[in-house]
């Protein structure tokens, strides 16, 4: 049966060669763009997934980024730190000759202190320019800052790190729960001997101690009847040679006895006081008073705290919390540090501090908060002698501890802490940019690496696939427009009917 009014062939061939041109138009995008998505129709699953991943590439990207910036800020930041060391050497050499008076006129010793005053000059210049881009680096405006911190309890506070995530503040609690104690022996003001008289605070006779401590030793002999009072003396005289102190139990009653200190808390710091050579069976000592068990060492107690609750380490009255979330080291003051009350002393980290974002999501997680204190003169080298805390800038000249007013033994201690304090500070920069950044930068690259290879797998048009699928589509067009003419034609044989 022919007909003309429908003509069914051409609109099937019209209908196959339009879905052919639409795929082959499809082909030539894909290879032209290298991309097997190019729009939601595409693959619109595959489009949400394909660009949560590039979403999180360009974190990653951004984290690495972030990475190696704050590398170079920590690099930067240690460079200026050992110009800060190299003149804290120099002046532990001038500090050393100055002690040396007997060989060194006093214009020499004078010159070293010129010398040490210009060093310290320029410790706390290079504290006041160190920068990066800007950024100040040593001056504190890197170091956290607090609030509401008790002088009379905690003596100093140096914070290494702390996350605030979404608080304003880091509240800091600190308890101590086991006293820092000094290495101490108890000498009877009352003869141990019931038949002899009572020493009334006086040697029953003659006798050579030897005293011991972390600083070294040294001999000494009293004779008979000397008063506890004159041994107290004998023992101070010498306490820089041995690092014990001597008291009385009660100063208005030298029957009560006299004790034997380290000069320092800690359980690195002891004495040891014995008797030497013959006489003085009387010389006992004890731990305490009422013990009866007779010792000629003993060893001194570091400090115990619970910090936010957790278990802080103590060495002597410092102590010390590294946690991911705090960080942080502390000097009690010795009536707070000494004691067990039950009481606490609190204070606030209010902000301060430099954070490196090193993940590629904003939360506490993948951040780090790293503080670096002043290094200025008048905040290095804290240390406390004879109940005051000195700093760096104390050994100037017309300052306390300067050594043109003979004060060498007590600059030397000073200069050591700002020496440790210097070291410290570049250790925990040398860590942090070796295992934290570093080891980020390689874990997030790895990261990268993987999400690139999923997004592209996703994406990325498959070259051989498109080209094949481009030749058959190209073959089926010239098919199809080949079969649409065949058709179009097929409808004009009716005509041969009309002759």
């Amino acid at each position: 049966m022919a007909r003309i009014n429908s003509n069914i062939s051409s609109l099937i061939a019209q209908s196959n060669l339009a879905r052919t041109n639409t795929d082959l138009n499809t082909r030539l995008q894909r290879l032209s763009t290298g991309l097997r998505i190019n729009r939601g129709a595409d693959d619109p699953a595959g489009l949400i997934v394909s660009e949560r991943l590039r979403s999180e590439m360009r974190g990653v990207e951004q984290a690495i980024s972030n990475s190696e910036r704050a590398s170079l800020v920590i690099a930067t930041t240690e460079g200026y730190l050992a110009e800060v060391a190299d003149l804290l050497n120099s002046i532990k050499s001038l500090v050393v000759e100055a002690s040396n008076t007997g060989a060194m006129s006093k214009e020499e010793i004078e010159a070293n202190q010129l010398q040490i005053d210009s060093a310290i000059d320029s410790i706390t210049r290079i504290s006041n320019t160190a920068s990066f881009a800007g950024k100040r680096l040593l001056d504190g405006s890197m170091e956290y800052l607090t609030s509401g911190v008790n002088t009379s309890e905690i003596n100093g506070v140096q914070i290494h790190s702390a996350q605030f995530g979404n608080n304003s503040h880091v509240p800091v609690n600190v308890e101590v729960i086991s006293a820092a104690e000094t290495a101490s022996l108890f000498l009877s003001g009352v003869s141990a001997d019931p038949g002899t008289l009572p020493a009334s605070g006086q040697l029953l006779s003659s006798v050579t101690i030897e005293i011991a401590g972390n600083v070294g030793v040294q001999t000494l002999s009293f004779v008979s009847g000397t008063s506890f009072s004159d041994v107290v003396a004998a023992v101070n005289s010498v306490k820089d040679s041995t690092g014990v102190t001597a008291s009385l139990v009660n100063e208005s009653d030298p029957d009560e006895g006299l004790t034997f200190n380290s000069a320092k808390y800690g359980s690195d710091q002891f004495v040891s006081v014995r008797k030497v050579g013959e006489g003085g069976d009387f010389f006992q000592l004890h731990k305490e008073p009422d013990d009866t068990a007779v010792i000629e060492r003993d060893e001194g107690a570091d400090v115990v705290a619970l910090v936010n609750g957790s278990v802080a380490n103590g060495s002597g009255l410092d102590v010390s919390i590294n946690s991911p979330t705090l960080s942080m080291k502390m000097l009690l003051d010795e009536s707070f540090g000494t004691s067990v009350t039950g009481d606490s002393s609190t204070f606030n980290i209010t902000g301060g501090g430099s954070t490196y974002q090193l993940g590629p999501q904003i939360n506490a997680t993948q951040q780090v908060g790293f503080g670096v204190q002043s290094m200025a003169a008048s905040r290095l080298g804290g240390t406390m002698v004879e109940g005051v805390r000195y700093f760096l800038d104390s050994i100037r000249t017309g300052q306390t501890n300067s050594v043109v007013d003979g004060n060498a033994q007590k600059a030397a201690e000073i200069l050591e802490n700002a020496i440790t304090e210097v070291s410290i500070v570049r250790g925990r920069l040398g860590a942090f940019e070796r295992n934290t950044i570093q080891t980020n930068i390689r874990s997030m690259q790895i990261g990268l690496e993987n999400l690139t290879a999923s997004e592209s797998q996703l994406r990325d048009a498959d070259f051989a696939s498109e080209t094949a699928a481009l030749t058959r589509a190209q073959i089926l067009s010239q098919a199809g427009t080949s079969v649409l003419a065949t058709a179009n034609a097929t409808s004009q044989n009716v005509l041969a009917l009309l002759q």
